[in-house]
């Protein structure tokens, strides 16, 4: 029975890394779209978010499940309470996905700015994040876990370094505020989208250690700190 009940668990993890798959190959293709100017794309994009969506719902289910038929160990509601919240995550980046995908339909009709190559650094840097924070869900390898987490200030830095870069084009050239706002909001879902694998790398540090490192300062020190003594 026991493997019975494994073999549900792994159903769960493997659809979930299929949901990221799927969020990481959506973000890919907008940004594609954006770069070729390519109005086609962008549409596949936009139509291809309903299946994120189902994904989500499956993974409830699936959970919900789970929790009500099997009574779960500790370890193995972990996995489920985990699972529940970076399905949740993904599904956001799939929204960011389609909200980029939106903005370069619309861009994909106007002259280029130069600042178009900033974007796709900081779209780089958040994907190899959600990879490697979906990495840790299936290898539970805390230490890539915290090297995600640290990599966020990174994503935030080239985000308000654009913007700055971006007022400065408008109040230059008045003619592409419109074209620069577009811009900034793109920026501002890749910054969200690397917000997102930080939140699936905390909790992936939560499913291995049991240790609650959300709004902490830990990811900083490279390392967790050692379990507290077991009480008398």
């Amino acid at each position: 029975m026991k493997r019975f009940f494994d073999a549900e668990l792994e159903s769960f993890r493997s659809h979930l890394l299929i949901m990221g798959e799927r969020a990481i190959e959506q973000t890919r293709r907008a940004m594609r779209a954006l770069a070729d100017a390519d109005i086609a794309l962008a549409d596949k994009v936009i139509a291809a978010d309903d299946e994120i969506d189902k994904l989500e719902v499956q993974i409830d289910e699936e959970a919900i499940r789970y929790m009500t038929l099997r009574g779960p160990v500790a370890s193995e509601l972990r996995i489920i309470v985990v699972g529940m919240k970076a399905s949740h995550d993904l599904e956001r980046v799939g929204d960011e996905a389609t909200g980029i995908a939106r903005r370069s339909r619309k861009l994909a009709i106007e002259p280029r700015l130069e600042l178009y190559a900033d974007l796709p650094r900081m779209a780089n840097i958040a994907l190899e994040m959600l990879r490697d924070a979906l990495d840790c869900f299936a290898q539970e390898d805390v230490q890539k876990a915290l090297n995600v987490i640290r990599r966020d200030a990174e994503v935030d830095n080239l985000n308000r370094l654009l913007y700055r870069r971006l007022m400065s084009f408008m109040i230059e050239k008045p003619d592409t505020i419109s074209r620069a706002i577009e811009l900034m909001f793109i920026s501002k879902s890749i910054e969200r989208i690397a917000d997102h694998a930080t939140n699936i790398a905390e909790e992936m540090v939560f499913l291995s250690k049991g240790q609650d490192i959300r709004h902490s300062d830990i990811a900083k020190a490279g390392a967790l700190p050692p379990n507290p003594p077991p009480t008398a």
